[in-house]
């Protein structure tokens, strides 16, 4: 209306019942806006001063796409970021790396049920157990939950993928007899090494990482005409207070106190060479050293909560884990039960 009057005429024009009229209209629309509480936009007060039937949409801002995001990425700074032990921090690092390998969960776009199961399925290539992989989604549920409770995918997959955890394959010790012609083979370079370190592991019960970590210095005390080792174990920093039993001051004399170094694949490696060599059968792991500590020591009527004293267990349920009932110990015991019968 303005550009279509000169300066003469406006005064006369604004003063007119029609512009009046146009003037209270207008008043009333901006009123009634913010009586409604709406933004005094342009595109809303032509919305009312042309009566028009439908409202502009107001564009909402669009949410940032994260599924480009790197999955990788958050796991190790989520990892970075939490206190942990150092023997947990490494088996979360495990996970890390195996879906590194895996290769294809590598950004919060891969976060799919279907992916997750594939990744299960990479994960059962026989190298690992039921229950190791399982315990491999735990940790890898936790940062993808994580990831759904701050908004960054949305959807969890694990709600509605189910990873079952299996059965703890039944461990096998060596038996007494069977440590006894293990340590009088001879074994050559790296087999003799490793087989020193799986006997002093079997006659202390200390884990591979806290038998690479043994400093006869600084962990031993002498009681007596004995060693014993008084230590914290790394993995659960929970302490330990366990003999070294003779076989095992003996390797500590060979190496002058100071253990060979070598990595737990490498060990283990190693290890199913000297099972082939020496025929026994069940699997040969470093594990299998501890095991055979603890049921060694329950064989020989050390109890329980002893044994779980030197092997740094915080429950007692753990160690029952190993408690194998040899035969041995079940004739001893059934011959003195039988002499006290009258």
């Amino acid at each position: 209306m303005i550009g279509k009057y000169s300066p003469n005429e406006w005064e006369a024009v604004a003063a007119s019942s029609e512009t009046q009229e146009l003037l209270a209209k207008c008043k009333k629309i901006i009123a009634a806006m913010d009586v409604l509480d709406e933004e005094r936009t342009y595109e809303n007060f032509m919305y009312h001063f042309n009566g028009e039937e439908k409202k502009p949409k107001k564009e909402e801002p669009k949410e940032p796409d994260s599924s480009k995001k790197s999955f990788l990425e958050y796991m190790e700074l989520a990892l970075s970021n939490e206190e942990l032990k150092e023997g947990t921090r490494k088996h979360k690092k495990c996970v890390i790396d195996a879906v590194r390998a895996f290769g294809k969960l590598n950004t919060y776009g891969d976060l799919t049920a279907k992916k997750i199961m594939a990744f299960d399925t990479w994960l059962h290539n026989g190298t690992r157990t039921d229950v190791t992989c399982y315990g491999y989604h735990k940790n890898l549920r936790k940062w993808v939950r994580q990831l759904f409770q701050m908004g960054d995918i949305k959807q969890d997959p694990y709600k509605v993928v189910t990873i079952r955890r299996g059965k703890c394959k039944e461990r096998e010790p060596l038996t007494e007899d069977e440590l006894k012609s293990l340590r009088a083979h001879k074994f050559e370079g790296k087999l003799d090494r490793v087989r020193d370190l799986f006997v002093f592991a079997a006659y202390t019960g200390l884990s591979f990482c806290d038998s690479q970590n043994f400093n006869f210095e600084t962990m031993t005390k002498k009681v007596g005409k004995m060693y014993y080792i008084d230590g914290s174990r790394i993995k659960t920093d929970t302490k330990f207070f366990t003999p070294i039993l003779s076989p095992a001051m003996e390797v500590l004399k060979k190496y002058d106190y100071q253990l060979p170094k070598i990595s737990n694949q490498k060990a283990n490696d190693y290890l199913h060479v000297i099972q082939m060599e020496m025929h026994f059968n069940q699997k040969l792991t470093f594990h299998v050293a501890r095991h055979s500590f603890a049921t060694l020591a329950l064989s020989h009527d050390v109890p329980i909560e002893n044994v779980a004293r030197m092997l740094g267990h915080r429950d007692i349920k753990t160690t029952q884990i190993y408690a194998k009932i040899l035969r041995t110990s079940i004739e001893r015991h059934a011959t003195a039960l039988q002499s006290s019968i009258r």
